[in-house]
């Protein structure tokens, strides 16, 4: 079999989203300023994404996008924007050489190299069936009463996490006001 003839777009939109995506990781690892591995974890994501669309998995791929890269990541890189001085933390992993990892890193993508030349691989023509269907089905059916414990458990984390927060606003001495007579008591200090 010729190489060029197993060049087909099928072919060219899954190695661009792998590529995509092993940048992506790459980016993640090897910057060196913080904020620029948050936009490379956005193009890994984004291309895992990509990859689950791409193979008919429509509900994992928008869920990919809607939790991680439109929540997750968004929170992880307003954190980064919002902490003062987050560049001038310099963390290093003294525990083992940048050469060494490198060498086994080289050592893995041999390996998967010869792994994936050397298979003989089964091709199949992709059936494009919706799953969000039947994923929505099961939910309401045979999995509801999971489905149902696992949102009151959330509700419960949610309720919790408000009342440790407004505790510790609570329990935080306020500076002194200007032109203040008495005390502030507790329920001024929440407003």
């Amino acid at each position: 079999m010729d190489f060029i003839s197993m060049i087909t777009p099928e072919a060219l939109v899954f190695f661009g989203l792998a590529t995509l995506a092993v940048a992506g990781a790459l980016g993640v690892a090897l910057a060196s300023n913080i904020l620029y591995s948050g936009f490379a974890l956005m193009a890994t994501l984004g291309g895992v994404a990509g990859l689950y669309l791409f193979i008919g998995l429509d509900f994992l791929g928008i869920a990919q996008l809607l939790i991680y890269v439109g929540g997750i990541l968004v929170l992880i890189l307003f954190a980064v924007l919002l902490t003062n001085r987050i560049g001038a933390v310099n963390v290093t992993n003294v525990s083992a050489p940048r050469a060494l990892g490198g060498a086994g890193a080289l050592g893995l993508l041999g390996l998967l190299t010869h792994v994936a030349v050397k298979t003989d691989w089964v091709l199949t023509t992709p059936v494009s069936t919706p799953t969000t269907a039947r994923i929505g089905d099961a939910f309401l059916r045979e999995y509801l009463l999971p489905f149902e414990v696992a949102s009151i458990v959330l509700l419960m984390s949610l309720v919790g996490a408000m009342v440790i927060a407004r505790r510790a606003v609570r329990d935080r001495p306020l500076p002194p006001v200007q032109g203040a007579t008495a005390p502030v008591d507790g329920a001024e200090r929440l407003l």
